[in-house]
């Protein structure tokens, strides 16, 4: 690994998601950088987090909640202790514990980048989690009936309703869509040596990050290697179907071609997805064009075949930088 000025070791690392996909990824790289920042979507509207974003007026918590977890140093306990989820009690019932935790911070702290940041020094976070906007932004999406294609698409309103409408997607935007990205977020971002995008929800985790404005920018500024990582599973509302490359299609059209310089694609197909998941393995078929280069790895994880297996995901990523002329 290599090192910098000051002892740290690892190159400067952002990655954009959220959900199980981001959490897997800072598992497998908080051991191998020292530099390690997440910037986590805000779009969240469903379960516990849609509860407190009504409630209270609070930024969605549970995908930064799930960072903290995955980045966190403190006693198994106290991050079994987060993922704690009610499962009975009039008013708690189905909220996580660490929703209320950091709900509670930001009362305390009077806003939420305090709660997060004061939730990251209690639990001894390696890294910082980000996120993209303090706005409160909602995700929409433009759907076709499927199988039709000659049908007008209709709008779904919301981020936990747009893969039950079972259509086919057309594309994704917030409201408000002139939200500003939040300026530290901005700062990593424009500093990074790599810029990883995803895995994730396609629609739903990795884009809504990207909509915004000042994020895609800084994005498109960064002289980082930017890596997409395309998911292992197709997700059932989202992407049924879809090959790697319609996955990187898809991000094309939402954010032109060049978005980054190399697509990360999982080669190990040769797994049978539970029937009752709707979900089947992304085929990796992926022409290199647009400007940037396919790489196949085995990244799947043997035990759960429809997710990446951290540590694969994370050394593939830094064989990648290694390989890369990092500018000076």
């Amino acid at each position: 690994m290599a090192s910098r000025p000051g002892g740290l070791h690892g190159p400067r690392i952002v990655a954009l998601g959220g959900g199980h996909g981001l959490s897997t990824l800072l598992r497998g790289l908080k051991v191998r950088t020292d530099d390690l920042t997440a910037i986590v979507t805000v779009a969240d509207d469903g379960g516990s987090s849609g509860v407190l974003r009504e409630e209270l007026g609070l930024l969605p918590p549970g995908d930064l909640r799930d960072c903290i977890v995955a980045l966190a140093e403190a006693e198994p306990l106290m991050t079994q202790l987060l993922q704690y989820r009610f499962g009975r009690g009039t008013g708690l019932e189905g909220h996580a514990f660490g929703n209320l935790f950091i709900a509670a911070l930001a009362e305390i702290t009077g806003d939420f980048e305090s709660a997060i940041a004061k939730a990251s020094h209690v639990l001894a976070v390696r890294g910082r989690i980000l996120p993209s906007t303090l706005e409160n932004v909602r995700l929409y999406a433009e759907v076709r009936e499927r199988g039709n294609p000659n049908a007008d698409p209709f709008v779904v309103y919301g981020q936990s309703r747009i893969a039950k409408a079972r259509g086919t997607i057309e594309r994704v935007y917030l409201v408000p869509s002139n939200a500003k990205g939040y300026p530290e977020a901005i700062r990593a971002i424009l500093h990074a040596e790599m810029i990883v995008l995803g895995p994730g929800s396609l629609y739903t985790s990795v884009l809504p990050n990207l909509l915004v404005a000042d994020i895609r920018n800084a994005l498109r500024a960064s002289s980082a290697l930017k890596v997409y990582v395309c998911n292992v599973a197709t997700q059932p509302g989202e992407t049924d179907d879809y090959t790697a490359e319609d996955h990187v299609r898809a991000l094309c059209a939402h954010l032109g071609a060049g978005f980054c310089d190399c697509i990360l694609v999982n080669s190990n197909t040769n797994f049978q997805l539970p029937p009752h998941s709707g979900s089947t393995m992304v085929r990796p078929y992926c022409a290199e064009a647009n400007g940037y280069r396919v790489v196949l790895e085995d990244l799947v994880d043997r035990e759960i075949p429809w997710r990446h297996d951290a540590h694969k995901l994370a050394e593939a990523l830094l064989r990648l930088y290694g390989a890369h002329d990092v500018p000076s």
